[in-house]
C-alpha cells in the first residue's frame, strides 16, 4: 500500500504541529488569567457587590450591613443575584472579547482547551 504525499513534506507538518502546541501554551495561559482575573458588579447601589472570576465563579460577595432587613428578605435575594448575573455576563462578555483577540476571529470548537 502507497503511503499518501504530504503537502509541504514533513517541514510543514513539523510546522503545524509546532503551532498546534502553541496554540496549546496560549489556551493554558488564558485559562490561568481567566482564573486570577476579577470582575465586581453590584446592585441595589452598591450595597450588594459580586465578585465573579474570568471564568464566571463566584469569588467573593459583600452586603452592607444597612441592606439587611430580616423582614424583607426577597429583596437581599433580589440584590444578591442581580449583582452575580451582572458580574457572570460582565465575566462572560470579557472572556470573549479576549477570546477574540487571541484566536484572531477562528470558529470555537478547535478541539483545543479554552478555544
Amino acid at each position: 500500500m502507497k503511503m499518501p504525499k504530504i503537502p509541504g513534506g514533513l517541514g510543514q507538518m513539523q510546522k503545524l504541529m509546532e503551532e498546534a502546541n502553541r496554540m496549546m501554551e496560549q489556551a493554558q495561559q488564558f485559562e490561568s488569567e481567566m482564573e486570577q482575573t476579577h470582575i465586581e458588579a453590584s446592585a441595589g447601589g452598591g450595597v450588594v457587590k459580586a465578585v465573579v472570576n474570568g471564568k464566571g465563579a463566584i469569588v467573593a460577595l459583600h452586603i452592607q450591613p444597612e441592606v439587611v432587613d430580616p423582614s424583607d428578605v426577597d429583596m437581599l435575594q433580589d440584590l444578591i443575584l442581580g449583582a452575580i448575573r451582572e458580574a457572570q455576563q460582565n465575566a462572560e462578555t470579557m472572556r470573549a472579547e479576549k477570546m477574540g483577540k487571541l484566536t484572531g476571529g477562528l470558529p470555537p470548537g478547535l478541539g483545543i482547551p479554552g478555544f
